[in-house]
């Protein structure tokens, strides 16, 4: 799979199951344009199910929500599952300040959020 270059995309792992991109570091208005445009190449290929490993994402501003509420309303225009795994203390917290929690899979493990 060919993607821009993006600082915070970490890898890409196609499985059977799923598509799983690793997220890493802080997702601000600086990196949201180039997560973006990786995000869209990744949801072009329409996978059934798309995780977003964020284990290892610090820090995440409102760009970088709106970047991935754009991805979850592309994902579901073709029925897919957007799912949201390790999100740190604080980046959890952005999610449920904003009630966002309530629209996104959230999972403890990439294994959990595959076999949702």
């Amino acid at each position: 799979m060919t993607l821009k270059p993006c600082p915070v995309v970490k890898e890409i792992r196609e499985t059977p199951e799923a598509i799983v991109v690793v997220l890493t570091g802080e997702i601000d208005l600086h990196q949201s344009p180039g997560l973006h445009a990786a995000l869209v190449d990744v949801a072009a290929r329409r996978p059934r199910r798309l995780v977003l490993n964020m284990t290892e994402v610090g820090y995440m501003d409102s760009s970088g929500v709106g970047t991935l509420v754009e991805l979850l309303r592309r994902v579901n225009s073709y029925k897919g599952k957007l799912a949201l795994v390790n999100l740190s203390q604080r980046v959890r917290g952005v999610f449920e300040i904003t009630k966002l929690d309530k629209f996104f899979q959230i999972h403890a493990s990439e294994e959990q959020a595959v076999q949702a």
